[in-house]
């Protein structure tokens, strides 16, 4: 494939930075929810993503930066998940061992900025390692896939070139938060089934511990 094929297909980096800047909008906006880490270490972290992203698009996918996104993701993705542990960690001992201190409002911002968190990192995770990441999946139709997606099944219905896209993986992670198991995309790969175990775990202790302890004890 040539260097103009492979820059009109490169992915666009608009829909997953989008993303970013809305759940940090949220973040910053949720009034008294518990975090593990200052508050500053989240608008780094978003700027070490954004920073990389800019330049796959400013280059039409030079290699480097490619590299540099997915492993910046990947890294940043691995301490979300040991930073997220740490806070359903704090906030069950508070439900738990200390309900009476447990302000409604504090859990519900809590669990909201937790849950809407977890869906994009798994989102932005399932996007980089599925086949080997976008970069990949951009200019070898054949890589093996982490995932299968029911659209290949009716090809007359899809563009030739028909390949997932951040969207794409932006619903898979939404749907494994919320259903708790696959939906549409079928996990192919132990690394793909492991991730999507984490997540739900993740949304289950969220939705069903957190979230329910926290409606309850709002006053009628």
């Amino acid at each position: 494939m040539n260097a103009p094929d492979q820059a009109s297909r490169e992915e666009s980096r608009w829909p997953p930075a989008l993303a970013i800047l809305l759940v940090l909008f949220l973040m910053a906006t949720l009034p008294g929810h518990v975090i593990a880490l200052p508050v500053w270490v989240s608008y780094l972290a978003t700027l070490a993503v954004l920073v990389p992203m800019v330049g796959v698009a400013l280059t039409a996918g030079n290699p480097v930066w490619v590299s540099i996104e997915r492993t910046i993701i990947i890294l940043f993705a691995t301490i979300y998940v040991a930073n997220t542990i740490v806070q359903l960690a704090e906030m069950v001992g508070i439900v738990t061992l200390h309900p009476g201190s447990a302000a409604p409002l504090s859990l519900l911002t809590s669990s909201v900025a937790i849950w809407v968190a977890n869906v994009l990192t798994f989102s932005m995770l399932y996007w980089q390692i599925d086949g080997g990441g976008p970069a990949v999946r951009a200019s070898d139709l054949s890589a093996k896939p982490d995932w299968v997606f029911p659209q290949p099944a009716k090809p007359e219905d899809l563009p030739p070139d028909w390949r997932p896209l951040f969207l794409d993986y932006l619903y898979l992670g939404y749907n494994t938060a919320t259903a708790f198991s696959p939906t549409d995309a079928l996990p192919l790969t132990r690394r793909a089934k492991m991730l999507m175990m984490i997540e739900s775990t993740i949304s289950l202790l969220t939705m069903v511990i957190i979230l329910s302890r926290a409606i309850n004890i709002i006053p009628s």
